[in-house]
């Protein structure tokens, strides 16, 4: 399926992106490909957990104190533990050390910089940023080694089937969903890396932030929320389908091999 009729109908609302980087020594040429319809920027807090906790560690001198909180910031998704690495080495120097190992500049949000949740991207940025991780990874960085082992780790209902969708059981991927109070879209989204072999690397992503609109439906999801309920069903109902197909046209268009269109469980 190509970009245009994934994007071609979406509600004037929404915005969707879509990008991946293909590039490694010794491999094909480099390659990158984008999408996007609607806003820009987006808000995806959760891609960005790993990369927080990676250039965290070098903050932090006890290590098992940044395991505790790393970890369970990528495999499940934590907030409470990603704050404490947010705030434990301050939001500028966080977005500081990842300019400098990236070249991605990002910057806190306006007003509370301790919302790391508000920090807008591009897709373009944060495939970008993974590139940089995997390879590092790759070149014998530990600390980048240990986040993508967390990565894999990544499984059931937070996967939203990205894994299936692009044909690749052993990617590490990070998935996130949200929708603020203030807002009247939802937000789900997607990152992951499929390495090659070496130092060589293809990185998938996709952001959406489709609407929302029946008030009783969003009434619900936002009393699921303060309760601390699961809303990745509801994520994966609204916005499941198309992510999983950003992600695999990406992948098609980066010149690697098509997905293979495994049966996702439950969608």
């Amino acid at each position: 399926m190509a970009f245009n009729d994934l994007l071609d109908d979406l509600d004037p609302s929404a915005a969707a992106q879509a990008a991946g980087i293909r590039r490694g020594y010794g491999g094909p040429p480099p390659r990158t490909v984008s999408a996007c319809a609607g806003f820009t920027r987006l808000r995806c807090a959760s891609l960005l957990k790993p990369l927080y906790a990676w250039v965290a560690a070098d903050r932090i001198p006890d290590r098992e104190r940044w395991r505790r909180h790393a970890e369970p910031a990528v495999v499940v998704s934590s907030n409470a533990d990603t704050l404490n690495l947010w705030l434990g080495v301050g939001p500028g120097v966080i977005l500081d050390d990842l300019r400098e190992r990236t070249g991605v500049s990002w910057a806190p949000p306006n007003g509370d910089p301790s919302r790391f949740g508000s920090v807008e991207v591009a897709a373009e940025e944060v495939a970008t940023a993974y590139a940089v991780l995997a390879q590092s990874a790759a070149a014998g960085d530990p600390v980048a080694a240990e986040v993508l082992e967390w990565m894999r780790q990544v499984e059931g209902e937070q996967t939203f089937g990205i894994r299936e969708a692009l044909g690749s059981a052993e990617a590490a991927i990070k998935c996130g969903w949200y929708g603020a109070p203030d807002e009247t879209c939802l937000r789900t989204h997607a990152v992951a890396l499929l390495p090659r072999g070496g130092t060589r690397v293809s990185v998938v992503v996709g952001m959406t932030a489709l609407p929302f609109p029946d008030p009783a439906a969003r009434e619900d999801y936002r009393k699921r929320v303060g309760k601390g309920l699961p809303v990745e069903q509801v994520h994966d109902q609204l916005s499941g389908a198309l992510l999983r197909e950003l992600m695999a046209t990406t992948l098609t268009e980066l010149g690697g091999a098509k997905p293979r269109r495994a049966t996702v469980p439950g969608r």
